[in-house]
C-alpha cells in the first residue's frame, strides 16, 4: 500500500514537471505575431530595395575567379566528386582548364 501511495505521488510530480510552460512557449500564442501584407514592406524604403538589388547585380557581375570555378565545377557531376576528395582547385584544374602540350 505504502509504494502505491508513493507511486501515485511521484506520478503525479511527473505529470506536473513534465506538463508545466513558460512564458516563453506562450509567445506562440501572441494575437498577431505576424505582420499583415499591406505592412510586410514598410521596414524597407523603395530606395533602399533599390541600392540592394543594384548591389546584388553588381556583385554578380565582379565575382572573383574561385567563385566562377567553383559554380562551373558544381555544375559537372565528376568534378564535384573529384573537388571533395582534392579540392576544387585541383578539380576544376583536371576538368576545365586547357592542357599543355598534348590533348
Amino acid at each position: 500500500m505504502k509504494s502505491l501511495l508513493l507511486f501515485t505521488i511521484l506520478a503525479a510530480l511527473a505529470v506536473a514537471i513534465l506538463c508545466y510552460e513558460s512564458h516563453e512557449s506562450m509567445e506562440s500564442y501572441e494575437i498577431n505575431p505576424f505582420l499583415n501584407r499591406r505592412n510586410a514592406n514598410s521596414f524597407m524604403s523603395p530606395q533602399q530595395r533599390w541600392r540592394a538589388k543594384a548591389q546584388e547585380r553588381i556583385r554578380e557581375q565582379t565575382k572573383p575567379a574561385h567563385e566562377i570555378s567553383r559554380e562551373a565545377c558544381d555544375d559537372f557531376k565528376l568534378c564535384e566528386r573529384y573537388a571533395m576528395v582534392y579540392g576544387y582547385n585541383a578539380a576544376y584544374n583536371r576538368y576545365f582548364r586547357q592542357r599543355r602540350g598534348g590533348k
